[in-house]
């Protein structure tokens, strides 16, 4: 192939689903084991990771895209999605770095937690309709995938062929809470309700009589609302202005060890204050919207609700209480009237139900005060009927909404939908994540111009930037486009802390380089070796570099004065986390001089799990059941299980000290293909078999897994 010859500008008719605007061409690579490629031009380099998660860097540059094992996610556009302010929004209206809830597995339990939209895109594709026995409704592709009682299951499937997978069926009951409710119109009536509850529950309206020198008459009228929370307070003098009330704000009192500043509003007006009394008088005919404003305003007045307590609303009026009941009964919310025999009469009101009820209270009534609204930590347990009852498709392609989270999912009218922790890349553009992770690569052709840009900006703070968490900067293809070392070069010239993961001894290439940034700013590699099993790792990594030629690379690189560890990861339960697996590779690493080694325990999120699953069950057959044992519905292992896995490769890390020979003789000025190789290490190991060497580096000798 003549690859001078395929410039950019050539087919910029070419477009991908998801980069309308950014792809330069796409072409096939013959030489390349059918591999194709989607050049783009993309409109950022720089990545943010996922503000909870624990990596030790916050930015990442990926110039290709060739192995984001996701899925596809597609909802239609109404799809209410949970926010982090306890409100709902709909999933076309969502932005990136919007905060909403997703979920992760804690302990025993699947518990609501913050994370932030990552990536958002839209497409057109068949829609079906999956309806719920408690009449919720969720329109979405058939690739789509949910949370149910038995794991993620996609819209649809098949049992056998190539479409096989799990998939939703008859009576699969989904995890959540239910359908959301409508949220309320904002119209005078709901914005006079409010004010009532607001006023009754919490203002002070009085007239009293003072007299004082210079005045006409010693009658004063004042009304005012002093709160801990600026939301409520906003919106009272929001709606009391639109009803002609005009007030002033103030500081109503400071903060102290046990309570939070007040701020307050007022008015002396007798104008406003008659108004205000007006306004808070119960109506004989009351509508649906002035309840949901009352109960609304007497929720941010009176109420509480906390992740670990019920939703109350407690008042020593009666009349308050009453009336409080009454709308609650309108919308058949089950409560409760408790009486804690207190002397001043205080009495407060219960919603039963749970999350499912709180959920629908917030979210039919809108109350301002977001931080009553948090349900952080709370276990994804609900009495909500949630059996599918059908799933239909609507005959026609709608445009649905994809989304990625830092959790791997998120609350789409109250049930778990599934996304990934990888950027989308490969599905939503309507390939798959098997084949099509190593046969299809989106290439950022224009990625080292966009970051020198990026780098430059008055608002970057230098923070470290790290290359190969999602896809290999080195895969083979960079010899062609030296995206990767042109990055590099940006990263060198302004100074910025940086790194480099990879499974390629092409990294090499830019020895030089590597040196340069040593010079200049914080720079380190690490290159991943999982085993030294060849028969394992051609199984999993049929088509990565040799892991002697990994080895050689750490060893070349440390030798150079290049800090460099080694990964070992991912450890697969009974294929490669056997002590004397861990143990060769372990002394394969020190061997090499390898400044840090680590490892996980493999975790199998989004598409990833179905390439792995379909991998195992043809090739290890015999480990398909403990693997759904160990995993089940899960990400991840148990953390008992976990803990085991990795507690091998912490046991064995630093035991002894590294043996620097190599490096010194490297330094000396040994040619890296004489006795320095990893065959010559291999043989000298060999030689010194003393301590079971010759067995880390001879894979042969050892019992197959496979």
């Amino acid at each position: 192939m003549r690859w001078h010859e395929q410039m950019a500008e050539k087919d910029r008719e070419t477009r991908l689903p998801g980069f309308a605007d950014g792809v330069a061409r796409t072409f096939d690579a013959p030489e390349a084991l059918q591999t194709r490629f989607h050049e783009i031009h993309a409109k950022s380099a720089l990545n943010r990771v996922p503000g909870g998660s624990k990596l030790p860097f916050g930015w990442t540059v990926n110039p290709y895209r060739g192995c984001a094992h996701s899925c596809v996610y597609c909802s239609w556009g109404e799809t209410p999605i949970l926010m982090a302010n306890g409100r709902a929004r709909r999933m076309a209206d969502l932005r990136i770095d919007d905060e909403i809830y997703g979920t992760v597995v804690r302990g025993s339990y699947r518990r609501y937690v913050k994370t932030r939209v990552l990536d958002h895109w839209s497409s057109i594709k068949p829609a079906f309709r999956t309806t719920l026995a408690d009449g919720t409704e969720l329109v979405t592709s058939g690739d789509h995938r949910l949370l149910t009682e038995r794991g993620w299951k996609h819209v649809t499937g098949a049992m056998t062929g190539p479409g096989q997978r799990p998939y939703l069926t008859l009576n699969n009951k989904l995890l959540g809470t239910g359908g959301f409710a409508e949220p309320p119109v904002e119209n005078a009536d709901y914005r006079q309700g409010y004010l009532c509850g607001m006023v009754r529950g919490e203002a002070n309206c009085s007239t009293y009589y003072c007299n004082r020198p210079g005045r006409a008459h010693g009658t004063v009228r004042r009304f005012r609302l002093a709160l801990t929370n600026i939301e409520a307070l906003d919106r009272s003098a929001e709606y009391l202005e639109r009803e002609g009330v005009i007030t002033q704000q103030f500081a109503f009192s400071a903060a102290t060890a046990t309570h939070r500043p007040a701020t307050a509003i007022r008015t002396s007006w007798e104008a406003n204050v008659e108004r205000v009394r007006a306004i808070a008088r119960w109506p004989s005919s009351p509508t649906d919207s002035w309840r949901k404003g009352f109960l609304a305003g007497i929720f941010d007045a009176e109420g509480s609700c906390s992740p670990v307590s019920a939703l109350r609303v407690a008042n020593i009026d009666p009349q308050i209480l009453s009336w409080t009941e009454e709308c609650l009964r309108r919308f058949g919310f089950d409560i409760r009237l408790e009486d804690y025999g207190l002397a001043n009469g205080l009495r407060p009101i219960r919603l039963c139900g749970g999350l499912r009820e709180q959920l629908r209270f917030f979210h039919m009534t809108d109350p301002a005060i977001t931080r009553k609204r948090d349900i952080e930590g709370l276990a994804l347990k609900t009495d909500a009927d949630l059996r599918v009852v059908s799933i239909v498709p609507l005959g026609e392609a709608m445009r649905l909404y994809d989304i990625t989270t830092g959790t791997g999912d998120f609350i789409g009218d109250g049930v778990v939908h599934h996304n990934c922790f990888a950027r989308p890349t490969h599905e939503y553009l309507g390939f798959d994540a098997g084949k099509d992770f190593d046969q299809q690569i989106i290439v950022k052709v224009n990625a080292p111009e966009v970051l020198r840009v990026e780098l430059a900006r008055p608002t970057w703070k230098r923070e470290h930037v790290a290359l190969g968490t999602n896809t290999d900067p080195y895969q083979w293809v960079e010899k062609r486009y030296g995206l990767t070392r042109a990055i590099l070069e940006a990263l060198r010239d302004a100074r910025n802390p940086c790194s480099v993961l990879t499974k390629s001894p092409l990294l090499l290439r830019d020895l030089e380089l590597f040196r340069e940034l040593v010079e200049v700013t914080e720079f380190s590699c690490c290159l991943s070796i999982p085993t030294l099993d060849e028969q394992a790792w051609r199984a999993t990594e049929p088509h990565t570099p040799h892991l002697r030629k990994r080895l050689e690379a750490v060893a070349t690189l440390n030798a150079a004065g290049i800090p460099t560890g080694v990964l070992v990861a991912p450890l697969m339960p009974h294929i490669n986390d056997a002590p004397e697996q861990v143990e060769a590779v372990v002394a394969a690493c020190e061997e090499v001089g390898a400044t840090r080694i680590g490892g996980q325990a493999l975790f199998l999120r989004g598409a990833t799990r179905d390439v792995f699953m379909g991998w195992l069950r043809l090739q290890r057959p015999d480990l398909v059941p403990l693997y759904e044992r160990l995993y089940g519905s899960r990400s991840y292992l148990p953390d008992p299980e976990k803990r085991k896995t990795e507690a091998r490769l912490r046991a064995l890390t630093g035991r002894r000290p590294a043996k620097p020979e190599l490096a010194r003789r490297f330094q000396r000025g040994a040619a890296p293909d004489g006795d320095l190789s990893l065959a010559g290490l291999g043989q000298r190991w060999e030689r010194e078999g003393a301590d079971g060497a010759d067995d880390r580096l001879a894979p042969a000798k050892q019992e197959s897994l496979f």
